[in-house]
């Protein structure tokens, strides 16, 4: 029985094997494929970063989005899990959250 559980789920793909299987697709080396994504990861930072627009998206597969979140002040608030009752909150810091919204390629693909 423990068989049949690990011979139906398969394994997720490693960085490695990520590369491995996109050279093999592109006949691109794996050091071509790893530098690729290394400028992606570039182009995505400057898009993302504080002088850039905040939305990046990856064509046919994906959108991001930079959220700013504003701080907030330490209070009273009700708690959602009895209510009625109020609880304490801390206070939280300004920042920025990344939001992945995929577009509707890859949407379709895992229907």
């Amino acid at each position: 029985m423990a068989d049949n559980k690990a011979a139906g789920k398969a394994k997720k793909m490693t960085k490695t094997g990520i590369y491995q299987e996109l050279s093999n697709v592109t006949n691109l080396s794996k050091k071509q494929v790893s530098d690729v994504f290394d400028a992606l990861t570039a182009v995505i930072k400057k898009e993302l970063g504080k002088k850039g627009p905040g939305e990046f998206t990856l064509p046919g597969l994906l959108k991001l989005k930079l959220v700013r979140k504003p701080a907030t002040k330490a209070g009273k608030r009700p708690n959602p899990f009895k209510p009625g009752e109020m609880m304490d909150v801390k206070a939280k810091t300004a920042h920025n959250v990344v939001k992945a919204r995929p577009l509707k390629t890859l949407a379709e693909l895992v229907k």
